[in-house]
């Protein structure tokens, strides 16, 4: 089979991508026009052909070796100017990770912008503003300083913050728990959590003094005990089966008819783009789904695909925020943190209320 065939379905679909101008098929396919020997990318703004004019081929290299020539408008041999993009807000990106970041302005000056069009960009690609990208970076240095210091003032300043009063009033946000602490492991916040049988398995929910922290799937008891307590590893982690019942059975209900309302509270904790995806993924309604490249385009970020599969795959707190719901483009299962098995049963749950 060859790598058309691998990537589309059919010559219609080709003709489609191309009628639609789909800056995401840039690179994985080239169509060649018959009555001027001409190939281009499929983003091409040049008129469309009628379609029995149409070849496709798999690279540039085929439409060249067939006897075509490039376009002088889309330079199809050349990069893509999504791909080109990429690349630029990539750039930006190691430079936000700097202790001491650059201002909006340097940023737009090296990228050849203006600020408006380099801000709105940087937001479309990341999800995120150049400034909340920024904060969230100082926010990983600072626990990875936390980590390995014993003054949380030191690290305070190592992570790039210039005032620790100002650092205090976000600490809860930015790690959860107040930042001695985190750096302490969190020996001195409470997991409290409870296992119990769910039709998929062993669930474990687990609790903080925000709300529900984590609700696992698996086969193995002390396997998912042993994963809670790794997630702080100096935390106080209760099993309190008898203390959380009537929560552990909610949660069960709601494991055994994921189409139910679920309204308890949720601590939820990750980095903002994270919480981007897991609020759009909690907006997909009981036995519908969408896909990866669908939820990078609603949350403003059409280029961070795999960047959205990461922080499902990253997502702790099962069923209620709803990553079984998502799959591949061409609607097929992909990877789940609990399971295949468990995924497709899931939905299954829910296109059967």
């Amino acid at each position: 089979m060859d790598m058309i065939a691998q990537t589309f379905s059919s010559n219609d679909s080709r003709w489609a991508a191309v009628v639609a101008r789909d800056p995401t098929q840039d690179g994985r396919l080239v169509f060649a026009v018959m009555t001027t020997g001409i190939y281009c990318r499929p983003s091409c703004p040049a008129r469309r052909p009628l379609p029995q004019n149409v070849r496709f081929f798999a690279s540039w290299a085929e439409a060249e070796r067939a006897g075509f020539r490039a376009c002088l408008r889309c330079h199809p041999r050349a990069p893509s100017p999504g791909t080109r993009q990429a690349e630029m807000i990539a750039a930006a990106c190691r430079a936000l990770e700097a202790e001491t970041p650059p201002t909006l302005d340097a940023l737009a000056a090296k990228a050849g912008l203006s600020r408006f069009h380099f801000h709105r960009l940087f937001k479309a690609i990341t999800g995120v503003t150049p400034m909340a990208y920024a904060k969230a970076q100082r926010a990983a240095r600072l626990r990875e300083e936390l980590a390995g210091t014993s003054r949380v003032t030191d690290a305070i300043y190592a992570a790039g913050f210039g005032s620790n009063s100002r650092f205090y009033e976000r600490s809860d946000t930015m790690l959860g728990m107040k930042p001695a602490a985190f750096r302490d492991g969190g020996k001195d916040a409470d997991i409290v959590y409870a296992i119990g049988a769910c039709p998929f398995g062993r669930v474990l929910v687990a609790r903080s003094e925000k709300g529900i922290c984590a609700i696992m799937l698996g086969d193995d008891a002390a396997a998912l005990a042993q994963e809670i307590k790794t997630r702080f590893a100096k935390a106080r982690s209760i099993e309190a089966n008898a203390e959380l019942s009537d929560l552990l059975a909610e949660v069960i209900a709601f494991v055994e008819a994921p189409a139910r309302d679920f309204d308890l509270p949720l601590d939820i904790r990750g980095t903002l783009f994270q919480q981007k995806v897991w609020a759009e993924l909690r907006a997909i309604p009981p036995g519908e789904t969408a896909s990866y490249a669908e939820i990078a385009r609603r949350i403003g970020a059409p280029s961070a695909t795999r960047a959205v599969a990461q922080a499902c795959a990253a997502n702790k707190i099962a069923v209620a925020i709803p990553c079984h719901r998502v799959l591949r483009s061409d609607g097929t299962l992909s990877g789940y943190r609990w399971g295949p098995a468990r995924k497709r049963a899931l939905l299954d749950k829910e296109r059967k209320r």
